[in-house]
């Protein structure tokens, strides 16, 4: 959980996360939306992972499940938090989200705890 709060601190724009209204509603608002942008690229960061994974292997390599879990998703260094983004790519549709990674073996870690 730390390192969830670190990340979405360190997401949060605009008085470096400091709420400066004493209005409730507006603190929530705040807070929601800083939740979402940070569990968004945190599923992008996701994502990402997921395709190097793909590419390793069709390359040859062999990724295991401990590799995997020493990966975290709260990657900064790709993030420019105030550079200029494109939007006109807005409107082209992604492909298909593939929540299978059936190229690492699972089997061998106790995914339980």
């Amino acid at each position: 959980m730390e390192s969830y709060h670190g990340f979405a601190q360190w997401l949060s724009l605009g008085n470096n996360g400091v709420l400066t209204d004493n209005d409730p509603a507006k603190q929530e608002k705040l807070i929601k939306l800083n939740t979402l942008l940070a569990n968004l690229v945190i599923f992008h960061n996701a994502l990402d992972i997921m395709d190097i994974v793909r590419e390793l292997v069709t390359e040859g390599w062999t990724i295991t499940a401990d590799q995997l879990a020493a990966r975290s998703p709260y990657l900064r260094a790709h993030i420019s938090r105030f550079g200029a983004y494109a939007i006109d790519e807005l409107t082209h549709q992604p492909e298909a989200f593939n929540p299978m990674l059936k190229e690492v073996d699972f089997t061998a870690v106790d995914l339980a705890a």
